[in-house]
Formats: C-alpha cells, structure tokens, sequence
C-alpha cells in the first residue's frame, strides 16, 4: 500500500483536511493542506469547509481548532503530542491572579489549555499579542502563561498595567545568551531572528523579534543571506522551501512535542478515526468566547 496515496483518498472521501504546524517533521510539512503558526492554523481551521480536520501539532492547537469549529470533526495527528507549558501552568495560579487583580482582563496565550482559555477575556498567539493587548479595553491586564512573551509585550504597552504568569516554553526558555552569542561570532554577517518566548537577555541579541511566521517571512524578503534562527529547528523545512541560495543557523532548539507525529498517524486518523478530540460542551462554548475575541481584536483596526 502506498501510504500517501491513500492519504490523499481518504481526504477526498472525508472531505478532509489536514494542517501542519511550521514545528512539524518534514514529511508531515510536505503532506499537509496548510502549514502555518499558530494564528493562522487557528483561522484556517474555523473559515475551512472541511469536515474533518486532522490537525498535526500539539494538543491545545487540535482543542483550540474544535473549540472554534464544535460541528467538525477534530482529530490529532499523535495523542502524546503535548506542550509542556500547558502542562506546567496550573489553573490556581491564574485563579490566584484573578482574586488579586479583580478588575483586570484575562490575556492567555493560545498555548494554555482549554480550563485556562474559560478564564480568559481573550486568547492571544505570539503574531496577534500586541494587537490583542493594545486592543482589549482595560489597562489592567493578566497575561498568561507565558512570562518571556509576556514580559515582550508589557514593554511595549506602557500605558497598561501587565501583570505575568509564571509559565515558560522549555524549548526557547532553556537557550542562552551565551549559545546565540557564540553562533554570532561564529557567523558574523548573519542576521538573528528570535522568537519573543525567548528570554529578554536573548531578545536583546536579536535584529529582528516575531512568531514563527513573522521569521519565516522576515527571512524571505530580507536581502541578508544568513540568519541565526532562534526558535524551534522544525521551521527550517518551510526557510528552505521558500527561500534560495540563503543560509540558516540554529541553537539547540527541538520541540519533543512537537515531532511525535507520523505518517502512520495521519493515515490512522483518516482511515480509523483515531485520537478524535472530544469536549466538554458548556466549556467548549466559553472557551470560544476568547478564542473569538482573539480574532475580533487582531483585527481590530
């Protein structure tokens, strides 16, 4: 059996589409419909007319995709796909922060889990935060999980009160000023990308600071041919696919979560309705609630 072809039938015969996280494998990259970060996967997932949708990422982002679509079927590409920050911020810290801040809004990242978004005024990914902040009508605001995207967006809104949550991504968390700083001494010319959930000594390195998408575009339009990339090795696939004869460097930096899933996987979640995500129904339709006003506000002009 070819396992693609079949792939590619059964997303025919389901009305099916599958859609691919920039930290995704090669191979999945390569198989699937839409590709993209966080924000984008999120709106694709809602406007699409699919059916079914086989998100391969993390499991907040298959949650997050049938939270905004309750009438599709959602499946994830490997159950064991998960995010360490999600799993590491408690649903009493932010309890905690919201009985000592009453008359704040609640801004969590799209990265927190669905208990977690019920909470939340508004959900945000790291391409939407500023606008979400900007936008959202408190000065006063709780941002959750993570402290190093959080503590980026909080300098640059300093007409508002910013108050953090403790949480972090290993992955960018645990590089240090020292790795990137040698790849700059290594490869002089190159220009340094870095994502904001990087902490704030590695921001200060960089040339440029966006999502994932934002570097991928950066990246591409730049006239500079070398880039020191720090976020998760998984976006060199879509760099190399869009972008010829320029040179990408890359800190120790992979996403266990991330590349879980297989070719296997997707297959199985086509032909034998493996890893459905399922939902509690009254917490789904809160959770929507911020999920939507994420969009609302991003676009908010």
């Amino acid at each position: 059996m070819n396992v693609i072809k079949e792939i590619e039938r059964l997303k025919k015969e389901r009305n099916a589409i599958i859609l691919a996280h920039y930290y995704q494998p090669g191979e999945i990259q390569e198989i699937a419909d839409y590709v993209g970060d966080s924000y984008y996967l999120s709106k694709t997932a809602q406007q699409s007319e699919a059916d079914y949708i086989v998100f391969c990422g993390v499991e907040f982002m298959a949650e997050s995709a049938k939270i905004l679509s309750p009438e599709k079927r959602v499946f994830i590409g490997n159950v064991n796909s998960n995010c360490n920050m999600v799993d590491e911020f408690l649903n009493e810290e932010l309890e905690d922060l919201m009985k000592k801040n009453p008359d704040a809004a609640v801004v969590s990242y799209i990265n927190s889990s669905t208990e977690i978004k019920t909470m939340s005024h508004a959900c945000c990914t790291s391409s939407s935060a500023l606008d979400i902040v900007n936008n959202i009508e408190s000065d006063k605001i709780i941002f959750v999980p993570d402290k190093n995207l959080g503590g980026y967006i909080a300098a640059q809104c300093p007409d508002k009160e910013v108050i953090l949550g403790s949480g972090k991504c290993c992955v960018h968390d645990n590089v240090r000023a020292k790795e990137v700083k040698t790849l700059m001494e290594k490869y002089p010319h190159a220009k340094v990308l870095v994502h904001p959930e990087s902490q704030k000594d590695v921001r200060d390195l960089a040339d440029f600071i966006g999502s994932t998408g934002q570097i991928l575009n950066h990246a591409t339009v730049s006239e500079d041919d070398e880039f020191i990339i720090v976020t998760e090795v998984g976006i060199r696939f879509a760099l190399d696919e869009k972008t010829e004869n320029k040179s990408f460097y890359f800190p120790d930096m992979v996403c266990g979560g991330m590349k879980r899933t297989s070719i296997d996987d997707v297959y199985r979640c086509l032909r034998f309705e493996e890893n459905e995500i399922q939902l509690d129904v009254e917490m789904s339709n809160k959770a929507a609630e911020a999920l939507e006003n994420m969009i609302k506000l991003a676009e908010k002009r």
